[in-house]
């Protein structure tokens, strides 16, 4: 055999088989989850103002994650010279997707909220793809028993809205939700730009409850170990990243898409520095909408970012354990 185990068994290209995470093994009995991470999918998109779509996200990043499947020798970045991902070291799951109710918010929230405890439970970290920015809310409300948490956004807005309408459930009302709870020890949302959904009074509001606002200008001003300085040191991050912080050059394929966006690297170096510098404890991804990207960019940007941030937690974990 082969030190990279190529000739023990199927070879297991990408376009072969089924599109599990990674291809990683999926887990139906959520009772049954033994791992150090799992991935649930939260296709839901009925809180968007604008474009819907994003439903469809979860489908297209686990196809676009195939790529990234390095089932044989793990997934070596000959700049760190670090071997990440190897499967002797750890281990990825992918449980599926919450159950959606088309129209009920609420039923549909519960549901995500429901698997991200399974997840939790089973002392395995939640990585859920949505979907849109409101499923961070069941993903936030399912941590109500796991200590403080500082909140880390990656987003071109601020979803600091508290109600509009009578909505205080949908994409723009996130980041207030998770404010207001007393384990939410503050947010660091950065990249914010650009006309925003949150009126200033949500500023305001935002900075008088613990939240540091950055835009992506003044982020490349301080950098990113100036960036990393304003976040606690030491501390169990959640980890909200909506796919149209990046810039729509690289990512058109999201509901609301913002012009004057992140690059690639930039956030991978934040998110790794993040990951050296306390605890990564949750992580979601959202806003992929794939019908606007037929090209299909930005479900590979999402899988690349979201395997590249497993491999970091993973990593550095084991790093701080030895």
């Amino acid at each position: 055999m082969s030190e990279h185990g190529y000739e023990d068994g199927r070879l297991n290209l990408p376009f072969v088989g089924i599109c599990t995470f990674g291809k990683y093994p999926y887990v139906e009995d959520w009772n049954a989850i033994d791992a150090d991470v799992a991935v649930l999918g939260a296709p839901y998109d009925f809180g968007c103002q604008w474009r819907s779509g994003a439903r469809m996200g979860p489908r297209a990043i686990r196809e676009a994650s195939t790529l990234f499947s390095f089932g044989h020798a793990g997934a070596y970045d000959h700049e760190d010279d670090i071997t990440y991902l190897e499967p002797s070291k750890v281990k990825i799951v992918d449980i599926g997707d919450a159950d959606i109710i088309h129209t009920d918010t609420m039923k549909s929230h519960a549901n995500i909220e429901y698997g991200v405890r399974k997840i939790l439970a089973a002392g395995a970290i939640p990585v859920v793809m949505g979907g849109d920015h409101s499923v961070n809310i069941p993903c936030i409300n399912a941590f109500d028993d796991q200590g403080p948490i500082h909140v880390v956004q990656i987003d071109a807005h601020l979803d600091f809205v508290d109600e509009r309408h009578g909505v205080r459930f949908g994409h723009g009302n996130p980041m207030r939700r998770a404010a207001e709870k007393p384990y939410v020890t503050g947010l660091s949302q950065i990249g914010i730009r650009n006309v925003s959904s949150t009126a200033r009074e949500g500023y305001v509001d935002a900075r008088q409850m613990g939240s540091d606002i950055q835009s992506v200008r003044q982020f490349r001003k301080l950098g990113v170990e100036g960036m990393l300085d304003r976040i606690p040191e030491a501390a169990r991050y959640y980890l909200t990243i909506d796919i149209d912080a990046f810039d729509p050059s690289i990512a058109p394929g999201t509901g609301t898409p913002s012009h004057g966006g992140f690059i690639y690297y930039e956030v991978l170096e934040l998110i790794d520095g993040l990951a050296r510098r306390g605890s990564i404890v949750g992580v979601d991804l959202v806003e992929v909408a794939p019908d606007y990207d037929p090209t299909g960019c930005t479900s590979t940007l999402a899988a690349q970012v979201l395997m590249n941030t497993i491999g970091r937690i993973l990593h550095h974990r084991e790093i701080a354990v030895s």
